[in-house]
């Protein structure tokens, strides 16, 4: 059965976890100006005991992790739990988790990139929504941030439907090291590669990590699913190409026959991603020949962001290039 957390009220406790890189990775003046944030949204940010541990993985133990993640579930006051940020090895906590801990005391958990591999496996063991969107570093962002902040009140305060709607501008500049000094792009809006229309229950993320997932129990067991995926440059150089093979690891997954539409999100400048590369990458796979299918949607490792709630419902529709309709219509 599926479980939807329940929405967000003026005073409730937003615990800050470290599943991936430690909290160390960020400046105190940074945290300071990220609590702000969030405190001005009316929320009290507590953290995690072992927040602040570091090893050679820019990480802490796996137990320091997971008494964090346990703790934030159980305790009662808190109301939703923000990862720091992403990194590299959450997956690594997958088969300690007390996941009927956390069936018993669903809770907004929100976080993107390495944080899809828990997202993911949450809803799987549990039933829970889990929401791929902003991480506690994200509100150290200064400038540009506003479409975030309105998609997380929107989506956390709230309980309408929501159609989602193209930024006008967008970065990927590093914005944490320079506050000031800042570019931002026309956003272009969306790029239909197939049109038609879908409904059905969202999972996905980060691409390189769902793949973590890929012959454990830990991947979704679902039917009509709506695939969200983003990519990170992280393999500057060759993440065309890498693109383009993880699309197609997931093409060959037993959940695909279920898939009914892609939902793609905005790559980084440096990627090396236009819409010509990716017309010719989608159709060189004619799997995806009758999929409706939208990229350079508003997530990913580029500001701003969406938040979309992995196990909620979206509904496509997409008459021309004029015409895309993405709405969540449970979060």
């Amino acid at each position: 059965m599926k479980i939807y957390p329940k929405k967000l009220r003026s005073g409730d406790e937003v615990r800050v976890i470290a599943p991936a890189s430690s909290l160390k990775i960020i400046s105190p003046d940074n945290s300071d100006r990220a609590i702000h944030a969030l405190e001005s949204l009316g929320l009290k940010v507590t953290f995690g005991e072992h927040v602040n541990e570091e090893d050679i993985l820019h990480s802490s133990s796996i137990q320091s992790r997971i008494d964090d993640l346990h703790a934030a579930f159980q305790d009662q006051s808190v109301k939703a739990i923000l990862a720091v940020i992403g990194g590299a090895n959450s997956n690594q906590l997958l088969k300690y988790i007390d996941y009927d801990l956390i069936k018993k005391n669903p809770k907004i958990f929100c976080g993107f990139s390495d944080i899809t591999a828990l997202q993911n496996a949450i809803f799987q063991k549990t039933g829970m929504v889990t929401y791929s969107g902003p991480q506690f570093s994200s509100f150290v962002m200064q400038k540009g941030f506003e479409y975030t902040l309105a998609f997380f009140k929107k989506i956390f305060f709230e309980h309408s439907h929501i159609q989602l709607i193209p930024s006008s501008t967008w970065s990927d500049d590093p914005w944490f090291l320079d506050q000031e000094n800042r570019v931002f792009y026309i956003n272009d809006g969306y790029w239909l590669i197939n049109l038609g229309e879908a409904k059905g229950t969202i999972m996905g993320g980060n691409v390189s990590t769902l793949q973590l997932l890929h012959g454990t129990s830990y991947i979704p067991a679902i039917e009509n699913i709506i695939l969200f995926l983003e990519a990170d440059s992280i393999t500057e150089g060759h993440c065309v190409s890498e693109f383009d093979r993880d699309l197609q690891s997931i093409i060959h997954q037993p959940y695909f026959e279920q898939v009914k539409a892609l939902v793609i999100g905005r790559f980084e400048k440096k990627f090396g991603m236009d819409l010509e590369k990716l017309q010719f990458i989608i159709s060189s796979k004619k799997e995806l020949k009758n999929l409706p299918i939208i990229a350079n949607v508003d997530f990913g490792h580029t500001m701003p962001m969406i938040i979309f709630p992995i196990g909620g419902i979206c509904e496509i529709k997409t008459k021309n290039a004029s015409a895309v309709s993405i709405n969540i219509i449970e979060n």
